[in-house]
Formats: C-alpha cells, structure tokens, sequence
C-alpha cells in the first residue's frame, strides 16, 4: 500500500539538469513564465537540459535529507502559458529540489549576505527576487556555477 501523498503546495518546478528549481510566488508573479523561460533556454543551448515537473500546485517531500518535488496528481505534464492557455508537456515525475527561487520577494537584495532557506526541514539555496525584476538572468547565473549539477544539502 502506498502512502498518501504530501499536501499541495502553490508553487512550480523545473529540472534544470540534475537538479530542480522551485519556484514560489502570488498568483500573477511569473512562475509559470520563469518554467517556460528555463525549457526554453534549453532548447536554445543555455541549459544542458531543462524539463517541467508541476506548474501551478506540486507535492514537496523530505526524503533522505533531500527535498523531493512532484506535479500534483491532476495537473501532471500541464502548465498555463499566459494568453494561450492550458498546455501539455513531456515532464517529470519527481525530482530532487536544488534551488528555491522566490519571486515578487519583499525580502530581495541587491548582495544578500545569507541566501538560503529552510523547506520542509530542508536547507537549500535560495533567490529572493524582487517584483519586477526578470528572474532568469540570476537563475541561470546560479545553475551554470561550478558545481550546480551537484545536489545541494
């Protein structure tokens, strides 16, 4: 018998590498927009590799000192891309959490001295951004850093 699963967060995820990125924020941040951003800088070549695991709602899980990110049941594969709807992409069942970026964070800074954050019990590695800021160019700057396609703990 399977256990149940975790509760729903509000919240998306991206493997970008070995690796995901959760990516939280209100409704109307850019979550959505910053997944699709990170697929398409790899197709482009930015990225080695990028896939969708949950827009909108996704499980969160401690597991082995690893925080494990997963779609929720009903929204697996599918993410809203603004002004065109409801789509359906190859995704990810589940994926180790490497990064949490916050966007429309009221705690960004411009040199944070402590970027980290706790989750589910879980320390990792944190990007505040603030509202109106373009999220990607720091996120890529962090997941092309030396060891980046290690995961973090």
């Amino acid at each position: 018998m399977m256990a149940a699963a975790a509760p729903t967060v509000h919240g998306s995820a991206v493997l970008a590498g070995a690796r995901a990125v959760l990516i939280r924020g209100p409704a109307g941040a850019g979550k959505s927009r910053l997944v699709l951003a990170l697929l398409n800088a790899a197709e482009t070549g930015l990225l080695r590799f990028a896939r969708l695991v949950g827009d909108d709602r996704v499980h969160l899980e401690p597991s082995h000192d690893h925080l494990l990110v997963r779609p929720a049941t009903t929204l697996g594969g599918l993410i809203e891309v603004r002004g065109v709807g409801i789509r359906r992409l190859d995704h990810e069942a589940v994926a180790v959490v490497g990064l949490v970026v916050d966007l429309a964070a009221s705690d960004a800074e411009r040199l944070p001295t402590a970027p980290e954050t706790v989750v589910r019990g879980i320390r990792l590695p944190r990007l505040a951004v603030a509202e109106g800021t373009d999220p990607l160019p720091a996120v890529l700057a962090l997941l092309r850093l030396p060891g980046a396609d290690q995961v973090a703990h």
